[in-house]
C-alpha cells in the first residue's frame, strides 16, 4: 500500500490546499508538522498512523465534503470512502472532543458508529490540534481554547462543547507533556526512544529538537 502519511497528505493537500481555505490548510500543515514532533509520545508502530490522523484531522471543512455540520463526523465519512485505514478515520472522527460536539447537533448515534480510542495515540492528536493556533502558529492549550471560546458564539455548539470538555482535553495535553519529557515511565514509549533534546515550547509540550518518525 502506499505510504499512509504520503497518501494523507496528498488527501488533505486536494481538500484544503485550494482557494478558499488558506487558513484552515495553514493550520492543518502545521498540525501535522506538531504531530511529527510529537512522535515520542506514542509507540513506534502508531507513529505513522498519528502523523496521518493529524493532516487528516481537517479534511471534514471543505465544501464538497461537509455534509452534517459535524466537520469530524464529514471528514470520517470521506476517509472511509477513499479507502483509508479505518483506525486512521476513527481517529479523525473523533478527534479533540468530538463527542461533546456531536452531542449538541444531534450526531451522537453517528459518530459512535466509529470506534472512539483512549489512550496515547487520540492524546497525542488532540495535543498538536491545541497547540497550533487558527493560521498555523504555536500556542498553548489554554490559548487555544480561549480563541475557540471567543471565536464562536456562546450559543453555538462548538462553543458549548469545548468548554463542556476542555478539562478533558487539558488532560490529554498533560499527559503528552509527561510522556515526552519522561518516556522512561511511559509504557506505551518504546524503550530507548526518548527526546535527544526538550525543552519548553510555547505549546506547553516539551518540543524534540531532532524529532521524527522511526522508518522500519
Amino acid at each position: 500500500m502506499q505510504d499512509l502519511v504520503e497518501w494523507s497528505i496528498h488527501i488533505a493537500t486536494q481538500c484544503l490546499g485550494g482557494a478558499g481555505l488558506e487558513r484552515r490548510w495553514r493550520h492543518v500543515q502545521a498540525v501535522g508538522a506538531r504531530a511529527h514532533q510529537l512522535c515520542f509520545a506514542v509507540a513506534d508502530d502508531e507513529q505513522d498512523v498519528l502523523i496521518a490522523a493529524a493532516w487528516l484531522h481537517d479534511v471534514g471543512y471543505a465544501p464538497t465534503i461537509a455534509h452534517t455540520g459535524l466537520h469530524s463526523l464529514d471528514g470520517a465519512r470521506y476517509l472511509d470512502r477513499v479507502g483509508l485505514p479505518r483506525r486512521v478515520t476513527a481517529l479523525v472522527a473523533h478527534h479533540t472532543g468530538a463527542r461533546f460536539e456531536a452531542a449538541r447537533r444531534g450526531l451522537a448515534a453517528e459518530l459512535d458508529a466509529y470506534e472512539r480510542e483512549d489512550g496515547p495515540l487520540a492524546d497525542a492528536l488532540t495535543t498538536a490540534d491545541l497547540t497550533i493556533g487558527p493560521s498555523g502558529q504555536p500556542v498553548s492549550a489554554q490559548e487555544r481554547i480561549a480563541e475557540i471560546l471567543t471565536r464562536y458564539a456562546p450559543d453555538s455548539p462548538v462553543h458549548q462543547a469545548i468548554a463542556e470538555g476542555r478539562q478533558l482535553l487539558l488532560a490529554a495535553v498533560e499527559r503528552v507533556d509527561a510522556r515526552v519529557r519522561h518516556p522512561e515511565t511511559g509504557a506505551s514509549v518504546s524503550a530507548g526512544r526518548g527526546p535527544a533534546a526538550v525543552g519548553a515550547d510555547p505549546g506547553g509540550v516539551g518540543s524534540v529538537g531532532s524529532a521524527g518518525r522511526k522508518r522500519t
